[in-house]
Parts: structure tokens; sequence; C-alpha cells
């Protein structure tokens, strides 16, 4: 069975044009959905995907509809190919029930792949470069070596909370944990 997937971004955009190429290819039952496509959470998007079944095909007007990225779109039909489920783009021409069609999105998923690892190869390549430089990464620590001796000169009162002292040195009483794992007991005894 074709089951059809529309989507237009906004309330004021009428989907009648998605809708009647997907009746004219032969959907028998077509969901609708008024959202963004960057958004997550989309009901009608997730109907259409539970009432799919083996065999059956999903169709959209054009690739866009169904995904934002790249890797949104490969994900999705991925996971219809593992369940049975045929996936075509009317638009784009694409049809993963077919030999043709699968090879050209096998390609997309390849380019998508490609693009992946030249990223993350700039990125070890820039950290690198900022290290030579003598920059380091991440966040700065939130307890200076200054701050760490204050926190233990207060915590050796006992009348003191660690509460009070985290309040203090404006952090959270979990990070001062972080710093002071075993809390007052970490103290040498005076």
């Amino acid at each position: 069975m074709l089951i059809g997937y529309a989507r237009v971004s906004t309330q004021d955009q009428n989907p009648a044009l998605q809708t009647d190429a997907l009746k004219a290819a032969g959907c028998g039952r077509i969901f609708i959905e008024k959202a963004s496509g960057a958004q997550r959470d989309r009901p009608q998007l997730q109907a259409a995907l539970d009432y799919l079944r083996e065999g059956d095909v999903l169709v959209v007007w054009k690739l866009d509809r169904l995904a934002r990225s790249l890797k949104q779109l490969i994900e999705t039909v991925e996971e219809l190919e593992k369940r049975g489920i045929g996936f075509r783009s009317l638009t784009e021409n694409i049809d993963t029930t077919t030999p043709g069609g699968r090879l050209v999105f096998h390609i997309f998923g390849a380019l998508a792949e490609f693009e992946r690892s030249i990223i993350r190869e700039r990125t070890r390549a820039g950290l690198e470069a900022a290290r030579a430089r003598g920059r380091k990464g991440g966040r700065p620590p939130a307890l200076t070596d200054k701050d760490l001796q204050k926190a233990k000169a207060l915590l050796a009162d006992a009348g003191i909370t660690v509460e009070e002292v985290a309040r203090t040195l404006g952090v959270a009483p979990s990070t001062l944990y972080r710093y002071l794992p075993g809390g007052r007991g970490a103290l040498p005894d005076s």
C-alpha cells in the first residue's frame, strides 16, 4: 500500500499541491502535517511511520517534506528499510523499491558520510592547531586553587554547611563535592 505524507511549514500554507500529487500517485492514505521541518516532534509523521507495515511504501512529494537534513533523511529511510518498507519521492523521482532508486539513495548516503568525515578531520586539525598554539579546549575549571583552599578552610568549621560554602563560591554543592570527593572527610584533621 502507498502511504502519503505531506507537510507545510506554517498554518497559512495549503498542502493541496502535495496531497493532489500524492493522490495521483495512488496513495491510499495521506497524513498531513502543519509544522516546521526543523521540528523533531511531528505527530503526523510519527502516525504515518506507525501506520506503515512491511511491504508498504512511504511517499512524499519532495525530499525536504520528510526531513530537514540529509542525515535525518538517511536515518529515516534506513529505518524504513529495516522494517521492509519502501520510500518514494515524487519530485526527485527516487524510489527505493527499485534497484536504481536504491543506488541513488545509497549515493546520497555515501556523500553524507563523506561530508561527516571531512567535518571530523577539520575539527581534529583545528583542535591540534589550537593546542600547538598553547590553547586548551573545554570549559574552564569551576573552582580555582584559591577557591579550593577557601572551601577547605570554610569546611574545617563544622558549623558551616557544604551548601553555604558552595553558595559563597557561586557553585552548586555537587560541584564542590566533585572537587572534594570525600566532602568534609577529605579535609585533613586539624
